[in-house]
């Protein structure tokens, strides 16, 4: 009789009897069928779990990207701004720091927009001077029709205004176009308080992916914006855009100091704060609700366990009685259930992996087969389904899939490693 004692951990004979054991039929006592419904489980947890966080970490990031590119990342308000002479050599010590890319004095207001059918729209108006305007990448690099030649050109600046194109095509104006606006806060006459309006002309439209903002913004020259709000020369506050966003912290106190005593200084974070908030708390929810599919799918390799333990009790025994030893048949059985995890931990990350990578494309084709928008700019403010792979997070989850699978495995091959090889063979 061989002596299966002599053969090291995870030998070659125990790796055999384990894919055997996985591979049988099921009149051999095998559990194929389960197998296979814990390896498909498993798979496409992880692959859901890789998808969706992945979409997440994207939307997040696109969000943000979009957010910060459009609006500034520090804020200077506060009585300093009234003097344009003190509020010039502000803006000019807040240009000199290094970090900063651009300070643009800013009047933004709210109103209604008409179009030349009698079409009402709420609008946000913002006044910024033609040079800070063509330095934000954002809109200069996304004007969808008509340019920025013209625009601040004229007395107080001019007649020409930039509008969203969700907002233009809400009011029905394109190109040359009327537009009027209407101020909300008018002028206060005998009779009351009676709202501004004036009517502009459409130069330019623009288009940055988010709803939320090609459907409310119009912007206007500084000087016409000044006149339009009644702020006289003032404006509401100086929107500073930093290198990287990420040096807040490091570069907002020295803006301070720049600034004085008499400023208001905010930031992205806190205008925005409660909407990233948020986002992170369903982000963490939805990783662990995703995570439980994970565990579940784990536990089927538990009952496929139990059964091939049930079926072999008599191969255990003639294994116990031939000198394999109960941490052989611990280990035969811990791989048998362990490799279903791993095997199926791979082809999930495989799957969901290429499905984020190919995401854009398959989009496009559901949208085409079902002539339907799966995913609509007006509720989900960005115009695609962004996806993100965060390598550490897809790392993480498998790390967790594979822990869950061996896990799952090591009840059921403990009790087949203390089977009593006497109890299994006295009704054989």
């Amino acid at each position: 009789m061989t002596d299966l004692r002599a053969a090291g951990p995870f030998s070659g004979w125990e790796r055999a009897i384990a894919g055997r054991y996985l591979r049988a039929k099921r009149k051999e006592g095998g559990v194929a069928v389960i197998t296979i419904i814990s390896f498909i489980g498993i798979t496409l947890a992880v692959a859901v779990l890789i998808i969706v966080m992945s979409v997440m970490n994207g939307f997040r990031h696109d969000l943000l990207d979009r957010m910060l590119g459009f609006n500034g990342h520090i804020y200077v308000g506060g009585p300093i701004l009234d003097d344009p002479k003190n509020r010039d050599a502000v803006i000019d010590r807040i240009r000199k720091i290094p970090g900063v890319a651009q300070a643009t004095p800013m009047v933004e207001a709210q109103g209604l927009a008409l179009g030349p059918n009698g079409v009402i729209a709420g609008a946000i108006v913002r006044g910024v001077a033609p040079t800070d305007l063509r330095r934000i990448k954002l809109i200069d690099d996304n004007i969808k029709e008509g340019s920025l030649f013209g625009f601040g050109q004229g007395e107080y600046g001019g007649n020409r205004v930039l509008l969203g194109d969700r907002l233009a095509a809400n009011l029905g104006v394109e190109i040359g176009n009327p537009v009027t606006l209407v101020s909300v806060s008018g002028e206060t006459t005998v009779m009351g308080s009676e709202p501004r309006r004036k009517t502009y002309t459409v130069g330019g439209i623009f288009s940055i992916g988010m709803s939320q903002y090609d459907e409310v913004f119009v912007y206007m020259p500084l000087q016409q914006a000044q006149l339009f709000f009644g702020r006289d020369q003032g404006i509401d506050e100086i929107e500073i855009m930093l290198d990287n966003p990420d040096n807040i912290d490091r570069i907002k106190p020295q803006i301070a100091s720049a600034v004085g005593p008499n400023g208001l200084i905010t930031d992205w974070r806190a205008k925005n704060q409660s909407f990233f908030n948020a986002l992170q708390v369903e982000r963490n929810t939805m990783f662990l609700i995703l995570l439980m599919l994970v565990f579940i799918a784990a536990a089927n390799i538990i009952s496929g366990l139990v059964m091939l333990v049930k079926n072999k009790g008599r191969d255990i025994a003639i294994l116990r009685t031939m000198g394999a030893s109960s941490g052989s048949i611990l280990r035969i059985f811990f791989m048998a259930g362990a490799s279903v995890g791993v095997a199926g931990t791979i082809a999930g990350l495989l799957i969901g992996t290429l499905f984020c990578v190919y995401i854009t494309q398959i989009q496009s084709f559901v949208e085409w087969v079902t002539h339907t928008s799966v995913f609509n700019a007006d509720v989900y403010f960005l115009s695609h389904i962004p996806a993100k792979l965060d390598w550490n997070e897809v790392g993480l989850i498998a790390c967790a899939a594979i822990a869950m699978s061996f896990l799952a495995t090591l009840p059921p091959a403990w009790r087949a490693s203390r089977l009593d090889p006497v109890e299994a063979l006295r009704y054989e």
